[in-house]
């Protein structure tokens, strides 16, 4: 019977071991590397889904989306969009009906995209949705990783420059990461919703707070 929680306590996330994408990782900068890229997603059964995008620190400046991550349960594509652009093929796939892609907060993702170039988005898992029926109310894909799997996904790389001229090794494996875990994260909430094998341990700081 296995644990899980209605919110994860965020204090224990840096004791849970390390968790980094073990697969291929290949940066994609030109059209022609889209398109390859873009044939190979296309031919897997379920794709995991996130975005970065340049910080802002000051008020009022805004950035759009430089990085889409797209991965299969063993190789990741990361798509420099600051110089690809929102291309046709990345819009197919995006607009594609066959196959499963999650993510988390998708409704901002595609927000944010379609400031680049409108598209209709085909099928996508939202996770935060997802988890909902195991009794789960956390959103954020740390403490979804953390309570699900069991493991630590640093989010020490997020507010780095994600314009850079060249992507650092820690920015890739961080960008890798978040996508491929939201394939882990929904296939062990399948898992679970077709075992029926866990035991929900209620929010405990509900009763503390009247």
């Amino acid at each position: 019977m296995k644990t899980i929680y209605e919110k994860f306590d965020k204090k224990i996330i840096p004791n849970l071991p390390r968790t980094l994408f073990q697969g291929r990782i290949f940066t994609i900068t030109t059209n022609s590397e889209a398109e390859k890229a873009i044939d190979y997603l296309m031919h897997q059964s379920i794709l995991g889904f996130d975005t970065e995008t340049r910080p802002a620190f000051r008020r009022g400046e805004q950035h759009q989306v430089a990085l889409l991550q797209v991965s299969s349960p063993d190789t990741c594509f990361l798509f420099r969009l600051n110089y690809l652009g929102l291309a046709d093929c990345i819009i197919r796939l995006l607009e594609d009906q066959t196959i499963e892609k999650v993510g988390l907060s998708l409704k901002d993702d595609f927000r944010n995209l379609q400031q680049r170039k409108k598209f209709n988005a085909g099928t996508f898992i939202e996770l935060q949705e997802e988890v909902k029926e195991l009794g789960i109310a956390d959103g954020s894909l740390q403490k979804l990783y953390a309570n699900l799997i069991g493991g630590h996904i640093s989010k020490r790389q997020q507010l780095s420059n994600w314009e850079a001229d060249i992507l650092t090794e820690p920015q890739k494996l961080y960008a890798a990461t978040d996508a491929w875990a939201c394939i882990q994260i929904h296939e062990e909430v399948k898992r679970l919703k077709h075992t029926h094998n866990y035991l929900l341990m209620p929010d405990d700081t509900k009763d503390a707070n009247l």
